[in-house]
């Protein structure tokens, strides 16, 4: 019996993100510091105003897991180590996914999914991230070289990280796109203190032309080279040569003056030129003299179906992709550098329905629409009815539902796609001017582009151009017609609707063309319309299923979602005003000289359990079995010298490693000290650097009380409103009639929304008792909006964040509390402690009380509402 093939059944991608996320504070001990910090920088539940969106974030969590933890490993031997439970993974748990239990893989299974991985395995680790179009897949490209240029700066030989950056797009539309890796502002997702580097040393070499040169300096590194790929893919030659040519091309190089490296170097070319007869263009000459080369293949909004997996894996046609970076890697190695890795960005996971196995994160488009990264759609489909009364049926329906609405100030658009150039021009166009005509809709609102010269003239060019442009006269075009083709990579953000009558040759263009009207515009999520003939109907379902392994009824009108909707939330007048403390603290650093007495620490009081690396194994899963524990051998911690000891605390500390040396001896510390951080290494800077930093310096601190007047909440610059996104039963609006009258107790804004039941439960328990007079749900607001805010130190990255609490509460007798809601499990979590203890100074300074409510407390009704907070 032939075997079975399941490997399209196990998501490999799905079962690495749920081994970070259940050991992520272990991991992060792994990473280097500027890795957390760039992480942290970019995490919106850490800083409120991180740019990067969810899907961004956690796909820049799977780079830095793969780069740093699992040192940049190709996924061939990440996938055997998994399967195996050896190296980084040995202490796994199991892993359940919607098809079954991934632990239930056969041997037999893993040989299929392993000989698929070595089957594309090349000389450098390969990697597929797949996010659908609107998740910002150019900026997630850029966010990750600017990571790898900082770890690099501070790290150049730390071989797993790049010094520079070759970006592929598949053809010349999609390289426009790419020019916002250029122009992003990139101090968005970089923090503050490593802006200026970036700034000082990137380079980039924007190649749109076909006869541009690339002036990159051979072995420099920070480089950023944005390409299509048919300006840097080796081409053979067919050209019969000349007889000039033929005799100048006579003989075999003379290398009796060449070193050995040269002449493995030029021998190569001559078995080159012999065998292959490869021309290698300029870029791909100046390419290879850089250092530490990593490559970013963009194709997500070009390459669907087979196209995706033949470009990205076929490595003997030489005309693909595939074949000119394993050159380029060849090439690297010969000068004694590398390709780092190739980097794939796509929009899918899926190719015919399987999963490609390279992949290490997706997000997909049914996620996408669900979480308002795109508009929601519906999909219409038309049977037995003529090209005529499709196009009026459709037309007529946008304009009604529509209407004159403005969306960022734009119209929206309604895209109208022909078969060839003929059906739009004497076909489409004079059924559309008649139907708009019935509708007393201004023909002028009509923009045909296909593409040749003679009907689509420069100022309807410049127009599409600016379909998304404000105030232009392509803003106000509201009908564009164009043809099946010529429109790839195209992106308008106030593109609404698409109609697809007749089938087009490409099966993928439907696809293509119906995703075009998905992309988001304004805060709040707006929907799509696609109208199509049931013929396209049926092919956008196949296409669907294939690449996103969804069905038109999972996406269509918003079916499948988790019943979230976006709430527009105003604030509701006067604005509230609280009197707090602003605490300024002034910190002077005081050398104490070299003390009068001996250099001393406590090394019996230092607890060696925390640095201990320990193995829980239990046989079974009942109580019959115990757990064995086992300290393990960390294969990072090494032997220190006194003298390396010694440097490393003169290197922090900014002082001269022979003061360091002495006043160690002195103390007659150094033999203990020694072989403690030997065994030991983080005790180095965990105890050792700090207790000589304490006894040569002391710090005075001094703090400076100034009293603000604060408005509860303010808009951001530039904003009327708020936008929350959650479900109907997690939001309370101040006229509903579970408020009644109560509301003058509270809203400062018209509408709350909650995070998690036992907040709502709290907060409506507080709105109705005889004991508040005021009550205000303040924890939804985690910006420069909120005015009730305290600084904190992270305990994880010691850096400076922003704590907004949950509730404010004044109780009638003139006292005021603030309350915070949190789950049992985060009570004596290290960083509610931390901003525990930030809120409590402040709220002593300005007369209030502040508390930790468990959430168990809240819904099992142990909470009794307080008649005072004194």
């Amino acid at each position: 019996m032939a075997k079975k093939k399941v490997v399209a059944d196990y998501p490999f991608y799905g079962a690495l993100r749920d081994f970070y996320l259940n050991r992520k504070g272990l991991i992060r001990r792994n990473y280097k510091d500027i890795s957390r910090k760039f992480l942290d920088y970019n995490d919106s539940t850490k800083n409120p105003n991180a740019f990067l969106r969810r899907p961004q974030f956690e796909a820049l969590e799977m780079y830095v897991f793969i780069k740093e933890f699992l040192g940049n490993a190709k996924m061939k031997d990440i996938f055997a180590d998994w399967y195996n439970r050896k190296g980084k993974f040995d202490e796994r748990g199991n892993y359940s996914f919607d098809g079954g239990l991934f632990d239930d893989m056969t041997r037999d299974t893993f040989v299929d999914v392993f000989d698929q991985l070595n089957n594309q395995d090349q000389n450098y680790p390969n990697y597929i991230y797949a996010l659908t179009m609107g998740t910002g897949k150019t900026i997630l490209m850029a966010t990750c070289i600017f990571y790898e240029f900082l770890v690099a700066s501070k790290f150049p030989k730390d071989e797993r990280f790049i010094h520079n950056a070759l970006v592929f797009a598949p053809d010349k539309t999609v390289l426009q796109s790419l020019k916002e890796i250029k122009t992003f502002d990139l101090s968005k997702v970089v923090p503050p203190e490593y802006t200026g580097f970036l700034y000082s040393n990137l380079k980039f070499h924007f190649m749109d032309e076909s006869g541009m040169a690339l002036t990159t300096t051979d072995g420099s590194d920070y480089n950023i080279i944005i390409s299509n790929t048919q300006k840097i893919i080796l081409k053979t030659v067919h050209k019969e040569k000349s007889a000039t040519e033929k005799l100048f091309q006579q003989g075999e190089l003379d290398l009796e003056w060449a070193d050995d490296f040269e002449k493995d170097l030029y021998s190569n070319l001559e078995l080159m030129r012999d065998e292959k007869e490869v021309t290698v263009n300029q870029r791909f000459e100046k390419i290879i003299r850089l250092n530490q080369l990593g490559i970013f293949v963009d194709e997500a909004h070009h390459l669907f179906g087979a196209d995706l997996k033949n470009s990205l894996s076929d490595s003997s046609k030489e005309t693909s992709l595939r074949f000119t970076i394993n050159e380029i890697a060849k090439r690297l190695e010969m000068k004694s550098t590398r390709l780092v890795a190739c980097f794939n960005f796509t929009g899918t996971p899926y190719v015919d329905n399987k999963i490609l196995p390279e992949v290490v994160y997706t997000y997909g488009l049914k996620d996408a629409i669900r979480n308002a990264f795109l508009k929601e759609v519906e999909v219409q489909a038309f049977e037995n009815v003529k090209s005529e009364q499709f196009l009026k049926d459709s037309i007529t329906h946008f304009f009604n539902y529509y209407g004159d609405n403005l969306y960022e100030g734009l119209k929206p658009k309604m895209a109208i796609f022909g078969a060839t150039v003929d059906e739009v021009v004497n076909e489409i166009k004079p059924a559309v001017e008649g139907i708009l005509n019935d509708l007393g809709i201004d023909l002028n609102t009509i923009l045909v582009n296909v593409g040749e010269t003679t009907i689509t003239h420069d100022n309807d060019i410049y127009n599409f151009n600016n379909l998304d442009v404000p105030g232009t006269e392509g803003s106000k075009k509201q009908i564009i017609l164009l043809v099946n083709k010529g429109r790839e990579g195209w992106n308008c953000r106030s593109l609404f609707s698409v109609a697809l009558f007749r089938s087009p040759k490409s099966k993928i263009f439907v696809l293509q063309s119906t995703m075009r009207c998905l992309r988001s515009i304004t805060d709040i999520q707006q929907k799509a319309h696609v109208y199509l003939s049931y013929d396209n109907y049926e092919i956008l379902n196949s296409e669907l299923q294939k690449n996103f392994n969804v069905t038109i009824k999972d996406i269509n009108g918003g079916n499948g979602t988790d019943n979230k909707k976006d709430y527009a939330v105003y604030i509701v007048p006067p604005v509230k005003i609280l009197s707090l403390p602003e605490l300024k603290r002034t910190y002077t650093l005081i050398e104490r000289g070299i003390p009068s007495y001996k250099f001393s620490i406590n090394l019996e009081k230092i607890d060696p359990e925390k640095y201990k690396i320990k193995k829980y194994v239990k046989r079974g899963i009942d109580d019959r079995f115990g757990v064995s524990i086992t300290e393990v051998e960390s294969d990072t911690n090494r032997p220190y010298s006194k003298y390396e000891i010694n440097f490393e605390i003169a290197r922090y500390l900014n002082i001269d490693p022979l003061l360091v040396s002495d006043i160690l001896d002195k103390s007659g510390l150094a033999d203990k000290i020694e072989e403690f951080v030997s065994k030991y290494n983080d005790v180095l800077y965990d105890e050792i650097i700090p207790a000589m930093f304490n006894y040569l310096y002391k710090i005075d601190e001094t703090i400076e009380t100034i009293e603000k007047q604060v408005p509860l909440i303010k808009y951001s610059s530039g904003r009327d409103h708020f936008v929350f996104r959650s479900t109907e039963n997690m939001t309370i609006q101040k006229d509903d009639a579970i408020v009644g009258r109560l509301s003058k107790k509270s809203f400062h804004t018209d509408r709350y929304v909650f995070d998690s039941a036992p907040e709502k439960k709290l907060f409506m328990d507080l709105l109705a008792s005889d004991n508040v007079e005021e009550v205000y749900f303040t924890g939804m607001f985690t910006g420069s909006e909120n005015g009730l805010t305290v600084q904190y130190i992270d305990p994880d990255s010691n850096v400076i964040r922003h704590y907004y609490p949950d509730i404010l509460v004044f109780y009638k007798d003139g006292s005021v509390e603030i309350i915070e809601v949190k789950g049992d499990n985060a009570i004596d979590d290290k960083e509610v402690e931390a901003k525990a203890f930030a809120m409590l100074e402040l709220a002593e300074k300005s007369g209030m009380t502040y508390d930790i409510v468990r959430s168990s407390d809240i819904m099992h009704n142990r909470y009794v509402v307080k008649k005072s907070a004194k």
